[in-house]
């Protein structure tokens, strides 16, 4: 039988209308399983990623390091005690000399001469002394003229102390064991009393002298090890005798002083060193300088990551830069830091975490 064209067209179009609704529930239940899958997959790519590396606690020997030089342990400048031209200086400038060796000489002019005759006094006044004595046994001279012999000689005695003082004067003498660094009188240079004949250093023990920031000074005191490497390379060892109480008001630093032995005066003074003092034992972290940051009050510290993966910061404290890494305080325990990714987040933030490389 043969159906007639209006029956066709009507089937034509039921076709085309089932057949578009069998592709809309196909494609309409992908579209809705991938925006089931979406809010799934958004939270995890959102979450930065972390480097971190483990940081065990360690007990360390603590330092304070500063820049420092060698200095004499006494400096004393040599002066005259009378007046005189010099006549010789035996002592050769740079040369170690002995306590009481002569550095300057200077003339004698008539001060022998006075401690001959203050001699030839004393003698006289001996003399009269001894007869005094003997006529008072005899009741020829009253007790009166007897202490009166007495204190002549007395004063004689006094006068002969004198002139020998005077003489000895002449000699200008190294007041303790040192090297005569510097002569400021050449023979013939008229010297009145206080002027100088040289300057005397002594190297041994010999001090090596630093200043320390207000943040360490805390740390140091007397009597604790240091060292001291020289330009050269040498190092040195001693002790600490000094940690200035009031800092410099220009530097806001105080003042160290550590002595060292120097056999042989070998360390010159005014040479530079670097200065480690130390400060104790206590707990310490190595952790890589990279990761040092700054938060938002402008504190140093670190950026680690807790138990539940988030960011924690902590400030710390610089003890020493090294090679390996950089010593720090101010952690506790076993520490996760970041070392990769800690400038981009914020404390309290979720990471994933991934070991360091």
């Amino acid at each position: 039988m043969r159906l007639k064209p209006q029956y066709v067209f009507v089937i034509a179009v039921g076709a085309v209308l089932l057949l578009a609704f069998l592709l809309g529930s196909v494609l309409g239940g992908d579209g809705r399983k991938a925006q089931a899958k979406a809010p799934a997959s958004t939270p995890a790519s959102t979450i930065p990623g972390v480097q971190v590396t483990l940081a065990p606690e360690q007990i360390r020997e603590s330092e304070v390091v500063m820049r420092g030089r060698t200095e004499a342990a006494r400096t004393v400048v040599v002066r005259a005690e009378t007046a005189g031209i010099v006549a010789t200086t035996p002592t050769p400038e740079g040369s170690f000399v002995r306590q009481g060796q002569v550095l300057c000489r200077l003339a004698v002019d008539a001060r022998q001469a006075g401690l001959d005759q203050a001699r030839a006094m004393l003698s006289m006044r001996q003399l009269q002394r001894k007869a005094a004595a003997d006529l008072a046994e005899k009741g020829y001279r009253s007790p009166t003229q007897v202490l009166e012999a007495q204190a002549n000689l007395d004063a004689a005695q006094a006068q002969v102390r004198a002139a020998e003082i005077a003489l000895g004067q002449v000699n200008i003498r190294a007041p303790y064991s040192g090297v005569f660094d510097k002569r400021d009188a050449e023979i013939g240079t008229y010297l009145s009393p206080g002027q100088p004949c040289g300057t005397m250093i002594e190297l041994d023990p010999l001090l090596v002298v630093g200043d320390a920031p207000e943040t360490s000074a805390a740390k140091l005191r007397v009597g604790a090890p240091a060292s001291a490497k020289l330009v050269s390379g040498q190092m040195l060892n001693g002790v600490v005798r000094y940690v200035s109480r009031d800092s410099d008001p220009q530097t806001r630093t105080y003042h160290v002083e550590v002595s060292v032995r120097n056999p042989g005066n070998a360390v010159r003074s005014g040479l530079s060193a670097e200065l480690r003092v130390g400060a104790g034992a206590g707990p310490a972290h190595l952790v890589p300088v990279s990761s040092l940051v700054l938060d938002s009050a402008g504190r140093q510290g670190v950026r680690y990551v807790l138990a539940d993966n988030r960011v924690a910061f902590a400030p710390v404290t610089v003890l020493e830069e090294t090679p390996q890494g950089m010593w720090i305080s101010g952690l506790s325990g076993p520490v996760r830091v970041i070392t990769v990714g800690q400038s981009f987040v914020a404390d309290g933030q979720k990471v994933r975490v991934a070991a360091a490389r």
